[in-house]
């Protein structure tokens, strides 16, 4: 009996050793991982729908080259989001900066409603109870000490032990396996840093793997392929700022999934990003026509700003009569720190004007365009809206 348990335990050591020495030789790129762990992704409510959210500080697009698939929003102010359009709106966009947005903008006012700001609300509320939902996942390991770079991961929950990881000098592969269903959550107590500031890096998806299924809970910052390029995928959700390549790098960085700012703005330079994990089909936009900037300094006589078609205008009223009309699908935007103020409205356009003057203002609305105006001055406001589009007086 006693030399029966001594040759299988024997046996036994002979086979453990040799799965050992196996896996010390496991080449880089090998798959880790628990092939059989089943891990529930978490429930995003509201966020669900959003490609991009800025948090309370808003978000800013550098290039030409942008495009959002998804929906867009900040708890801040309108003016918090810059370099951007929707199909209503202009954010703050430049001939140089100039972003595409397919889906709805959330915000506060002058440009979001109280609906929209409520959404908002509701989307950062939900982000933030999947951010703690994410970081409170039991047993996470750390393949790599921290580097995911050249690894091959199946699914399963992965915290940084340092609090941070790294992708760089090579690519991360998930490994579904064959099964759609397969999640993978990184748990970092700091920082998500995806290529360098000299190469970037991808995150490649395989065997059935989905940038729906993938999450990042980043505590602090995320930094995605400052150099430019790189596919990344997954849903990161981090409490500090998220930047995307760095100012001046035409090459596109793309993110397949979804880039959640709990607390900081969320910056990117000629950047797709799509919420359905569906690489987006790039369509050129050209420049918009600029018209210059109108500086009125006359005392008596009106000075007069028209736009007609697709660019934009700003108009800084210091002194005398200004009347500004709106008749093609631009957008016009007036500071009148002067005296008489007349704008119309007759085109499918956005108008916003602040007037802090003591002169009489009239806004005449019988376009389908947009008009938010805030006034402060003494005079009478007269207005005469008899358009379609809902309006901010």
């Amino acid at each position: 009996m006693k030399s029966f348990t001594k040759k299988v335990l024997g046996g036994f050591a002979v086979l453990m050793l040799a799965a050992f020495v196996a896996a010390c030789n496991m080449p880089m790129g090998s798959s880790f991982g628990r092939a059989k762990t089943v891990v529930a992704a978490p429930t995003l409510g509201a966020a669900a729908s959003f490609a991009v959210f800025g948090g309370g500080a808003g978000i800013t697009n550098q290039g030409t080259s942008t495009a959002i698939t998804g929906d867009m929003g900040t708890t801040g102010a309108s003016t918090m989001i810059t370099g951007f359009h929707s199909s209503v709106f202009s954010y703050a966009e430049t001939p140089l900066n100039i972003g595409a947005v397919s889906g709805s903008v959330y915000t506060n006012a002058p440009q979001g409603t109280v609906a929209d700001f409520d959404f908002a609300n509701a989307a950062a509320a939900d982000a933030l109870t999947a951010f703690n939902d994410l970081a409170s996942r039991p047993d996470g390991t750390d393949p790599g000490a921290g580097q995911l770079g050249g690894l091959t991961l199946l699914p399963g929950v992965y915290k940084a032990a340092s609090g941070a990881f790294l992708i760089t000098g090579s690519d991360l592969t998930l490994d579904a396996q064959g099964n759609a269903d397969a999640v993978w959550i990184f748990q970092m107590a700091s920082s998500l840093t995806v290529g360098t500031p000299l190469a970037s890096s991808s995150v490649i998806l395989v065997n059935g793997a989905k940038p729906s299924n993938v999450y990042w809970q980043v505590g602090s910052a995320a930094t995605i392929n400052g150099a430019g390029g790189g596919s990344m995928a997954g849903t990161i959700i981090a409490s500090a700022g998220m930047t995307f390549s760095t100012a001046g790098n035409a090459t596109l960085t793309t993110l397949n999934g979804r880039a959640l700012g709990l607390f900081a703005a969320v910056t990117m330079v000629n950047t797709v990003i799509n919420v359905n994990g569906v690489p987006a089909v790039i369509v050129p936009v050209d420049p918009p026509v600029v018209v210059p900037s109108i500086t009125v300094t006359g005392s008596t006589a009106a000075d007069v700003a028209l736009v007609a078609g697709n660019g934009f205008i700003n108009v800084e009223n210091n002194g005398g009569y200004v009347t500004a009309t709106e008749v093609g699908t631009g957008t016009i935007a007036i500071v009148n720190n002067g005296g008489v103020l007349t704008a119309t409205n007759t085109g499918n356009g956005v108008m916003t004007i602040n007037s802090t003057a003591t002169g009489a203002v009239t806004v005449t609305n019988t376009g389908n365009g947009r008009i938010t105006v805030n006034a402060t001055g003494a005079a009478a406001i007269t207005i005469t809206h008899t358009g379609d589009e809902d309006v901010t007086y």
